[in-house]
């Protein structure tokens, strides 16, 4: 079977399904941290879509939240959050999504983010932009921080690590317009990718937290790198900052400060 970017729509949309369809049902929560949760949705949405996967490209190596590494080639490598956004889901709130991404050669392919609650699919291949529902996207033209809407997130550890990012957003919600939390770092991604936001930045995120949005944010014409500068934002310790171009060095002077 061929790779291509429909199949990724595709599993995305049936998994979004199974999302939607135990969306207002009472869950079974387990608790991975402290506040970090799981339910039985996430592993259901994970096992569908790691059997797509394995029974069409069986030598793939796989990188999935609840299931860690799956070994195979590491030519061919897939990147999938089934949930992103769980706390969001089990309280009922409507903000996750699904998010698959796959790297040929290490480098980022395929894209796919799919928010069933809106029926929004935000798609992206290297070197063939990003999409929305099948029309393309592109970032804001955004040039000054203080115009700028901002969104960004807080590790699960937040209350016990340096990294809580709680500074950076007390300094961008006085330098912005204004910064939001929204629970999903794909769609965090994925609005920037649409012009919503106009930058994105987080300290400490998982490579399938970003690798799909990622790669819709920079195929829309974004500038992604991690918070020190760096083009790798998919490699340990990992970090990202994504904003339209006209922000970028801004963003991270102060990241950096």
């Amino acid at each position: 079977m061929k790779l291509t970017l429909s199949y990724l729509e595709n599993i995305a949309r049936k998994a979004g399904a199974i999302l939607y369809d135990g969306y207002n049902t009472e869950h079974q929560v387990e608790y991975k941290g402290v506040i970090d949760l799981v339910t039985e949705i996430d592993h259901r949405s994970e096992a569908f879509l790691i059997e797509e996967v394995q029974r069409d490209f069986p030598s793939h190596h796989i990188f999935s939240e609840e299931s860690g590494v799956i070994e195979g080639s590491d030519d061919h490598v897939w990147y999938i959050d089934p949930l992103d956004g769980t706390v969001n889901y089990a309280h009922q709130i409507p903000i996750f999504c699904v998010s698959i991404a796959y790297a040929l050669n290490g480098i980022l392919t395929f894209g796919a983010v799919y928010d069933p609650m809106r029926d929004e699919m935000f798609l992206a291949e290297r070197s063939k932009g990003s999409t929305l529902n099948g029309k393309p996207i592109h970032v804001s033209s955004a040039t000054e921080l203080q115009k700028s809407l901002l969104v960004t997130g807080f590790p699960y550890d937040a209350w016990n690590t340096e990294q809580d990012n709680f500074a950076n957003f007390i300094k961008f919600g006085k330098l912005s317009r204004g910064v939001r939390r929204l629970g999903s770092a794909a769609l965090d991604l994925s609005y920037v990718a649409a012009g919503r936001f106009d930058g994105f930045w987080e300290l400490a995120l998982k490579p399938w937290d970003v690798a799909a949005g990622g790669l819709i944010c920079q195929e829309a014409g974004a500038h992604i790198t991690n918070v020190k500068g760096a083009a790798d934002y998919i490699s340990h310790p990992q970090s990202v900052l994504a904003t339209a171009p006209g922000i970028h060095a801004r963003m991270l002077e102060e990241l950096r400060n």
